[in-house]
């Protein structure tokens, strides 16, 4: 059985949708990042980064007992080495494929986050044009690199269908909220709407939407503690004792 701590965010249903793909059991463990089930000591424990998605996998190959993946890239990976499935087994189409999940891990993903952190906050925290425009072009030139990719085949990486695609998908459901008009890449346009189609995509899109949390429902103070809890973190402090010096 596969466990997915999880909340309905582009990074989350990466993994989804590769578990849907794949035709995989598993379930789903609410991880309410609005309400600090990250910051938790239970979940520490299988992710040292407090960020969600993390997949535990209670039956691994090597039966050595419960195995806890975070980062839903390496995720990925993992699924697709265990499953057989949307990766290459050749090196030149593996690494193929590698390349674009670090891609997409590095770049669309990070960038794609700033740019709808800056478009949201507005002018509330002061003069944000230079942060907005920034993010905005860089999330522009993405859509770029996407749509000159598929200018000659059908998928990321050539004519078969791969985990490159799946995990780069969720991040561009929201490109009229990036400041995006997908009609200016008509490449990725056929592409994005292609995957749109798949049964298995709108299933692994759709897990958790009923898990959302209204912020309209909250109180100008529960704003502010929401605030204060995701936005600029420091350092977590290391136990004073127990440890290796």
């Amino acid at each position: 059985m596969l466990d997915l701590h999880y909340w309905p965010t582009p990074n989350g249903k990466k993994v989804t949708i590769q578990l849907e793909e794949c035709g995989l059991d598993y379930q789903v463990i609410p991880c309410n990042i609005g309400k600090g089930d990250q910051f938790t000591d239970d979940f520490l424990a299988i992710n040292p980064n407090n960020r969600m998605p993390t997949l535990v996998d209670h039956t691994p190959e090597d039966g050595l007992g419960p195995l806890s993946i975070f980062e839903s890239g390496a995720m990925m990976l993992y699924l697709a080495e265990k499953t057989g499935q949307f990766m290459p087994k050749d090196p030149r189409g593996k690494f193929a494929v590698v390349q674009w999940v670090m891609w997409q891990m590095a770049n669309q993903g990070p960038k794609t986050g700033e740019c709808g952190h800056f478009r949201r906050l507005g002018e509330s925290e002061g003069d944000q044009s230079y942060a907005i425009t920034r993010f905005t072009d860089e999330v522009n030139r993405f859509y770029g690199v996407l749509n000159n990719q598929l200018y000659r085949q059908p998928y990321l990486c050539g004519n078969d269908y791969t985990i490159a695609d799946m995990i780069c998908y969720p991040w561009c459901v929201n490109w009229a909220g990036q400041g995006q008009d997908i009609n200016d890449f008509k490449y990725f346009k056929r592409w994005f709407e292609a995957l749109s189609e798949r049964p298995a995509v709108q299933r692994g899109m759709a897990v958790g939407e009923t898990l959302r949390n209204d912020p309209t429902a909250l109180s100008s103070d529960e704003r502010a503690a929401l605030k204060a809890m995701l936005y600029n973190q420091r350092a977590r402090p290391a136990p004073e004792s127990g440890g290796l010096l």
